[in-house]
């Protein structure tokens, strides 16, 4: 599986993911180059009581970092389990509009912060550039 097909799965699928981007999530081939990662939410019985749009239980239990350059998504950096939970999601996430490699738009849950993507990637030992 593709780099791109990974991201696309991961926000397609059936469980939650939290988007932290450097740019506006755009997936099309023309697309500027991008950082981003997702941050995979535990599911459970406390993951939709208690705080605002239905985030309610906020473990990480999965963590990716892809970089786009020159066209091509690569994976950056995957963790889960023990080393998953040392991420955690920002208060600050709100609805956030995608664009998809087929040019369809979708809806998730994410925040566009080029800042918090550089903590996170030093937090994981990538080189930020």
């Amino acid at each position: 599986m593709t780099a791109l097909e990974e991201i696309s799965s991961h926000l397609a699928g059936s469980s939650r993911a939290i988007v932290i981007s450097e740019r506006e999530v755009d997936l099309r081939p023309a697309a500027a180059d991008n950082r981003l990662f997702l941050l995979k939410i535990g599911e459970g019985s406390l993951a939709a009581g208690g705080r605002g749009g239905g985030f309610g239980e906020r473990k990480v239990t999965a963590v990716f970092c892809y970089s786009r350059a020159g066209g091509a998504w690569s994976k950056v950096y995957e963790a889960e389990g023990g080393e998953a939970e040392a991420f955690e999601v920002p208060y600050y996430v709100a609805r956030l509009p995608m664009t998809l490699a087929d040019g369809t738009e979708s809806m998730g849950y994410g925040v566009v912060d080029q800042d918090l993507v550089g903590e996170l990637l030093k937090k994981t030992g990538a080189s930020p550039s």
